[in-house]
Formats: structure tokens, sequence, C-alpha cells
């Protein structure tokens, strides 16, 4: 029976140790947090700036429903469309350096919706091994031939688009690799996207707010620009609310406002969120002390860390990975952490490949030296090297 092998199923993600686990929160988000009735210290969030509990945020969010209610009451092609929502993207559109933005509810929804409206069927995509999700989804809805290239490797992708006979050419790519905190060759990409006449998507979701000037992005940091960008950043990481963008040329918006699925056929976000979001800009902007504080706490934990058998992966970003490999160990290392009052999640395939689970550490600027240093000395304990 279809119940039975569905229970079967559930069965066997529970033996692999794959089975996942939702934790309830009781209190906002932050480091020291009250989970499932423990005290614990969290280096789970993307808050990288630590805003998601700013009391500016707060103040901008109340204000907003009290200026324009709680919902926003259609799609924003129909009635769901509201003043503070032209504000927020022409805003967003000048902070990143392009010409015009469009704002979706989600960052999935984003990149599911702008995929599929710049290419389709005869057309080819060519996207990093690693990207999120979010973006393999995009391009299998898209139903274009899908060339999948070795993480970073831009000579088998070079390869790949001097060999493709599509009419329409699409690399797409994270900017910072969520497992694994490395950043993509961006310039590298953008020059082979102009040699071949190519869009390139740029998901820049965990370095918006982060990288760059001013927190303005990957793209910035890397000194891009060019009408084959479009860059896709997300809200409700480093800027603390919700949702997301993608901007770049005014043409290229249009279209994808005539043409992407999950923003033409979804309710249009709260106006209130837009509030929000308009004064989480002006934290980003004026957010340097942050960027320097959550530099100095990638430092320190690097520094403080002393691993043997497991390996702290590459990365300059807020995104620190710890690779274990063995799916019950990185599970039993968590387990163990937890038990000491540290909340670090364990991610395990197929969000990661086969044989790398590992410890995903995720450091914000609101941590302090002294969190960092208490995880650092707990995994070196663990690890059997204190």
């Amino acid at each position: 029976m279809l119940l039975d092998q569905l229970k079967a199923d559930l069965a066997e993600l529970e033996t692999r140790s794959l089975k996942r686990v939702r934790r309830s929160l009781e209190t906002p988000c932050g480091p020291h947090a009250r989970v499932d009735g423990r005290e614990m210290l969290a280096f789970c969030s993307n808050d990288y700036l630590g805003l998601a509990a700013e009391p500016t945020l707060v103040a901008a969010l109340q204000a907003g429903a009290e200026r324009w209610g709680a919902g926003s009451g259609a799609s924003h092609l129909v009635s769901g469309h509201y003043s503070v929502h032209d504000e927020l993207e022409a805003r967003l559109a000048a902070f990143v350096g392009c010409e015009r933005a469009l704002c979706f509810s989600t960052g999935f929804m984003a990149n599911t919706g702008v995929v599929p409206a710049l290419v389709g069927r005869g057309d080819a995509i060519f996207a990093d091994r690693l990207n999120h999700a979010s973006l393999v989804d995009g391009a299998l809805l898209s139903r274009a031939d899908l060339h999948r290239y070795p993480h970073a490797d831009t000579a088998t992708l070079e390869r790949l688009l001097a060999t493709s006979g599509a009419k329409r050419k699409l690399i797409v790519t994270d900017s910072v690799f969520s497992m694994d905190g490395d950043v993509a060759p961006l310039a590298a990409l953008l020059d082979l996207a102009e040699r071949f006449d190519a869009w390139l998507l740029v998901d820049d979701a965990h370095g918006f707010g982060v990288l760059g000037p001013q927190g303005r992005g990957a793209l910035a940091e890397a000194g891009l620009a060019s009408w084959r960008l479009l860059y896709i950043g997300t809200l409700g990481k480093a800027a603390g609310v919700s949702g997301a963008f993608v901007a770049g040329e005014a043409d290229v918006v249009e279209w994808l406002m005539q043409k992407a699925r999950p923003y033409i056929f979804t309710t249009g976000a709260p106006p209130a969120l837009a509030e929000a979001l308009l004064a989480s800009l002006a934290l980003i902007e004026a957010g340097d002390a942050r960027r320097r504080h959550l530099a100095s706490l990638i430092d320190l934990f690097r520094t403080e860390l002393r691993l043997a058998r497991w390996t702290l992966l590459p990365s300059r970003t807020p995104i620190q990975p710890v690779l274990i490999g063995d799916n019950a160990e990185a599970m039993a290392v968590a387990c163990a952490l937890w038990d000491e009052g540290l909340w670090v999640p364990a991610i395990r395939p197929p969000t990661v490949p086969h044989g790398t689970a590992r410890l995903r550490v995720s450091l914000t600027a609101a941590h302090s030296a002294h969190d960092v240093r208490r995880l650092a000395s707990a995994l070196n304990t663990l690890e059997g090297n204190p």
C-alpha cells in the first residue's frame, strides 16, 4: 500500500541518518536563543548582520502595518502593488547599481521565476554543480537543456559553451555557495558570457549586505557591471526581513515582470514588509562596523579551530563549514554540541554530495568573540584535539 511504502521510506531516512528534525524557537532570532525549552547559543541563522531582531526594523514594520494594514490583498499585477513597493524596488536597484529591480516574495520564487522566463525549450543552461536547489529547480522548470559543470570549473564551462548550438544561453551560479562558503569566479564567468553571447544570472543570497563596499554585494566587490548580468538578492538573510529581488537592465526586468510566473500568480508581499526593508537598507549601507566585527569573528574562528580528522573548508564568508564526511558522525557531533548548549546544524545529502556531511557554522555580527571561542573550544575537544 502507498502509506506502508511511505512509512518504510521514512524509516529508511532514519536508518541512514538523513531524517530532518524541525526545532521551535521561543525567542526572536539571535545567537542567544531558547529552543524547544532549552537555552542555546546558536550558530544556525543567515542573519549575518544581526538585523532580524533589530529594534529599528521592528518599529518600521509596526509603522508599516499601521500605515498599510496586514496584507496586500491581491497579486502585484492586479491590485496588490503599492507605492512603497515601488520605492523599495527603486532603492534596491540603486543600491546594487542596476537600472531596475523587481521584488519577489522569496528567493526560491525569484530563481524559479527568472530562469524559465529567460530560456526554454531548445535553449541551454550552464549551471555550477553546487548551485542552490532553487536554481536547479528553476532550470528544470524551464525545459531548457541543462549542462552542469564541476564546481567553479571555468575551463569545462568554456568547452560546454563553445560546443553549444543553442539559440539562447544562460550561465547560472551562486555567488557565495551556501554549504561551502566559497565565492564563485564571477569575473571569469562574465568574460565567458560576453564571449559566447550568454546571460549570466548570479544568486547573491549570501553576499548581499555582507560583501562589497557598504554591503552592495558580490558583483560590486568584483567591480562587475553588464546588461548581461541578472542579480538576485535575498532579503531574509543579511537584510533581516523577508523576500528577494532581481535587478538588471530595465527592459530585461520588464520582461521578467511580464513572464515570471511566481511573480504574476501569487499574492503580493505585505507592504509593511517593504517599510521594514527600506529601514534595513539604510542600516546595511551604514553597517561597516557590523561587517568589520563579522570579519574579525571569521578570522578568530579560523585561528582558534585546530582540527586533525575533520576539515575546515576554505571560506572568507560567514559560512564556515566543518567537513566530517559520514552522516552518522556528523549527526553525533551536532548532538554532542547540542548537549553542551551549542546549536550547529548537521548538513547531509541531498543538500550536500554523498560522503561530505558537515557542520554548517554560520557566524553573525550579533555573536561575540567569547561565543566564537566557546564553539571552537567545544569542536576541538570533540575531535580529540583540545
